[in-house]
């Protein structure tokens, strides 16, 4: 797929849209696109953290495993949503599994070209932060309201 191409696709993602054109043309150098079958994993817990997803389309169980209980699913993420987000702070690993619970279409934006790019253009690392810190809190909400749910008092 050709640059341009993914620089919209890019730019049209709830992530980056209305990001300025230079700095999405510098975000979609790290971009290519990709597809999972369903039940195929995006990445392992404690894996190298070198890809971020932007979600297309269908949905990726974000899963962890707990001894005694097997496998769980934390959060469950569809189309718009930003998928992995060790990339961007050391030590760079997964602290979830990821796996696409449909057949899925993302972008794949290498993590070691982003920060590079992040890096070497400050104003664009900053807008990057930006976008990016919101989803950390919302994730960070949504494991409140779960752990609530899991160990706050019922009736």
């Amino acid at each position: 797929m050709a640059a341009e191409s993914l620089g919209r696709i890019v730019g049209e993602h709830a992530l980056f849209r209305g990001l300025g054109q230079e700095f999405l043309d510098l975000v979609a150098g790290c971009a290519r696109n990709v597809r999972f079958a369903e039940g195929t994993y995006l990445y392992h817990e404690g894996d190298s953290a070198d890809e971020v997803f932007l979600i297309r389309e269908g949905l990726v169980n974000m899963e962890i495993s707990a001894p005694g209980q097997g496998t769980m699913v934390v959060q469950t993420m569809g189309p718009n949503a930003l998928v992995g987000l060790s990339w961007i702070v050391p030590p760079y690993r997964w602290a979830y599994d990821a796996r696409a619970a449909t057949d899925l279409r993302a972008i794949s934006l290498d993590a070691t070209c982003l920060r590079g790019k992040c890096d070497a253009d400050p104003a664009l690392g900053y807008e990057v932060m930006k976008r990016i810190a919101p989803v950390i809190i919302d994730r960070l909400h949504a494991t409140r309201l779960q752990m609530l749910d899991l160990y706050g008092e019922h009736g």
